[in-house]
């Protein structure tokens, strides 16, 4: 089986909660994190809300002068990763060149993009912000951590839209399993909750216009579902490998198994009608998990709530574990705290860990009306106590990117 991955620690800020344990109360309550924007005036905006991350000082994290230096992307992804190194104990006398970062993002720093456009056109170039080159690089939130922790090993961003996170958490698993390295933070951040990008994704007809009752515009395989709920917020999970992290007496939440990558090669903003991309992404990351289709426990979806998306993942599922897809709970978070593009696979990832820790199944909140075409068992509306042994997460983005990941119990050395 080579070198195995674990995972020794989490840590997030997202529409739910900022931290790992406020997130999961509320995804075991089944709550939403969505609500009316508040970073801009959306008078003339068709969707007026998202998942922001609420009460979030980078001041009183970082110090005035650090946050002044970092776009939000960045003090997002840093807070996180601080998060997930203090629960998996990381110490001083860690060998940090054998230490990387692999940081999914979707859409990057668009926002200082923006910002300083608006400078140049309306200043002139002598009041471009000194820090906007290295604030606007899509490496930078990597590159924030691996500089504030002193990590010398391998260091990336992954920018494959929304399979980013999960794709990111792939990559990382890899480097160590290829023993370029013994740790990884790992995971995925966004933070482009702006007028330009709502704007964007609303005229791709992409986003729900529930503005009357937005804690309930996000319903992934309902029948009444009319778009996705943009979110920001950052998930970071340290990968491990598990002898490395043993020795250092850490505590092991679970393996990581499995990845499978593919591209639809169809569309650049629409899936496969037959879902061929995620089906061979599922399969793929089976393959290299060592397991068939009777291997899996629960399925956390892509599930956007877009028309078009949960039928195709709905048919993948279908084509991947045949008759056995009715009997695998599948359910889709991102009713709760919204797709945060980028980051939502390793937010995802993370709520696996949870539901594997904690035996159970996060359900699909505002699932009122079934649709013919999604006739899987999506954990209506309220979380459902279950043995979790081992979990696929799905991630699927713009221009055909796919990316599944399979996390699990590490005793039971699955696929050995």
């Amino acid at each position: 089986m080579g070198r195995r991955v674990v995972v020794t620690g989490l840590g997030t800020y997202n529409p739910l909660g900022n931290d790992v344990e406020t997130t999961w109360e509320k995804i075991r309550r089944g709550e939403s994190g969505i609500a009316p924007i508040t970073h801009f005036d959306t008078v003339d905006f068709k969707t007026q809300f998202a998942g922001e991350v609420k009460e979030f000082d980078p001041v009183a994290l970082f110090g005035r002068k650090e946050a002044r230096r970092l776009e939000r992307i960045s003090q997002l992804a840093l807070a996180a990763a601080n998060q997930a190194l203090e629960d998996a104990t990381v110490n001083g006398a860690l060998e940090r060149d054998r230490v990387g970062v692999a940081l999914g993002s979707g859409v990057g720093a668009l926002s200082a993009m923006v910002e300083n456009a608006e400078t140049l056109r309306e200043k002139g170039p002598n009041r471009v912000s000194p820090f906007f080159m290295p604030m606007m690089l899509p490496d930078t939130p990597a590159a924030t951590i691996s500089i504030a922790h002193g990590f010398r090993g391998p260091n990336m961003a992954v920018a494959t839209a929304c399979a980013s996170g999960n794709n990111a958490l792939g990559e990382a698993a890899r480097i160590i399993q290829r023993g370029e390295a013994d740790m990884m933070v790992a995971g995925g951040a966004e933070a482009c909750i702006i007028p330009l990008a709502v704007a964007a994704f609303s005229v791709m007809g992409a986003l729900s216009t529930r503005n009357e009752e937005p804690e309930r515009a996000s319903r992934p395989f309902d029948s009444d579902r009319d778009g996705f709920v943009t979110s920001e917020g950052a998930a970071i999970l340290i990968l491990e490998e598990l002898e490395h992290a043993q020795a250092r007496g850490a505590m092991i939440y679970g393996e990581f198994l499995g990845y499978g990558s593919s591209a639809d090669a169809y569309h650049i903003s629409m899936p496969a009608n037959d879902g061929g991309g995620a089906t061979l992404a599922m399969q793929r990351a089976l393959e290299d998990a060592g397991l068939g289709p009777d291997g899996i426990d629960y399925i956390n979806a892509h599930g956007t709530s877009t028309p078009m998306n949960d039928r195709s993942e709905t048919m993948a599922i279908k084509r991947v574990f045949g008759e056995r897809a009715y009997d695998i709970p599948v359910s889709s978070t991102k009713s709760m705290h919204g797709h945060l593009l980028g980051a939502a696979g390793a937010l995802e990832a993370l709520i696996c860990i949870k539901a594997m820790q904690e035996g159970l199944l996060p359900p699909t909140i505002n699932y009122e009306t079934p649709d013919e075409e999604c006739d899987l068992d999506y954990v209506p509306n309220e979380a459902r106590a279950a043995t979790v042994r081992v979990a696929m997460s799905n991630g699927f983005g713009l221009g055909g990117h796919n990316a599944s990941i399979v996390l699990g119990d590490w005793r039971l050395r699955i696929g050995d």
